[in-house]
Order: C-alpha cells, then sequence, then structure tokens
C-alpha cells in the first residue's frame, strides 16, 4: 500500500482534501445559505418538504466524497507510516474526529428519511421533530468537527 501511496501521492492528497472541502463545505452552504431561505417558505408543510429534499441532495452528493475520503485516509496512514512516527497521535485524533462525523452523518441520514416518511403520512409535527435537529445540531456539530479536522491535517501534512 506504501508503494501505491507514493507512487500517486498528489492525485491520493488531492482527493482527501478535495473530499474534506465539499464534506464540510456542502454542510456550511446547507446550513448558512440554503437554510436560511427554506426558512422564508411559511407553509410548514411545505418547509419541511423542501427541507427534506435539499437534504436528500445534500448527502447524495456528500457520500461519495466521505467514501473516497475514508479509503484516501487509510492510504496516507500506510503510506506516511504515520504509526512510526511522532505524528501518531494526532493523526489518531484526526481518525477519530472523522469518525464522529461519519457517524452523526448516518444519524442524519436515518433522521431526514423518518422525517419524510412522516411527512408522506401527514405527520407535520414528527416530521419537524426529526429534521429540526439536523439543522440545528447536527450539521453545525460536523461543521465544527470537520473545520477542526482539517486544521489537525494541514498541520499534519505541513509537518511530514
Amino acid at each position: 500500500m506504501q508503494d501505491i501511496f507514493l507512487e500517486n501521492k498528489t492525485i491520493i492528497v488531492f482527493l482527501h482534501v478535495i473530499s474534506a472541502v465539499v464534506w464540510v463545505g456542502g454542510m456550511i452552504a446547507m446550513r448558512y445559505a440554503a437554510h436560511a431561505s427554506l426558512l422564508e417558505i411559511e407553509s410548514p408543510q411545505k418547509r419541511l418538504e423542501r427541507i427534506a429534499h435539499a437534504l436528500k441532495r445534500l448527502f447524495t452528493i456528500v457520500l461519495p466524497f466521505v467514501i473516497i475520503l475514508i479509503i484516501t485516509a487509510v492510504f496516507m496512514l500506510k503510506g506516511y507510516d504515520i504509526k512510526n512516527s511522532d505524528y501518531n497521535g494526532l493523526a489518531h485524533a484526526k481518525e477519530g474526529i472523522w469518525t464522529l462525523m461519519f457517524i452523526n452523518f448516518i444519524v442524519m441520514v436515518l433522521r431526514r428519511n423518518r422525517g419524510e416518511k412522516l411527512l408522506n403520512e401527514g405527520d407535520v409535527f414528527g416530521a419537524k421533530q426529526q429534521l429540526e435537529l439536523i439543522g440545528k445540531f447536527m450539521v453545525p456539530l460536523n461543521i465544527i468537527l470537520g473545520v477542526t479536522a482539517i486544521f489537525m491535517g494541514t498541520y499534519l501534512s505541513s509537518s511530514l
């Protein structure tokens, strides 16, 4: 794996960085641009339908980048031989952050799907309960974690 990494280092690092940017950037755009516009919709039913649809599109766009991020992280850990370096702890902390983000992402997808199902059943209150937590807490949490991980990765890559 180290040979593959060394032969393709530039493309692997690029794919890793662009994946982090798309994932975190997509959440920032959704939370601070699209979300504000969606809240302007007066009908609670229509607003929740649009939010569920926008989240579905975001998650569909982001998922391949999440997978690429994980794969490239493994190549980078092995390629840089992090476990035998002074940066092993930092790399594992960064790994832990992305793992928390991934778990949070999966829970957001599940909540969005439940919210859409409740909307389809006419339960606007139940749908709001499912979707509201995503915008108020879960996406902002992943943004903070993602920016932190990107900073840690920048520090790590500049030190290797």
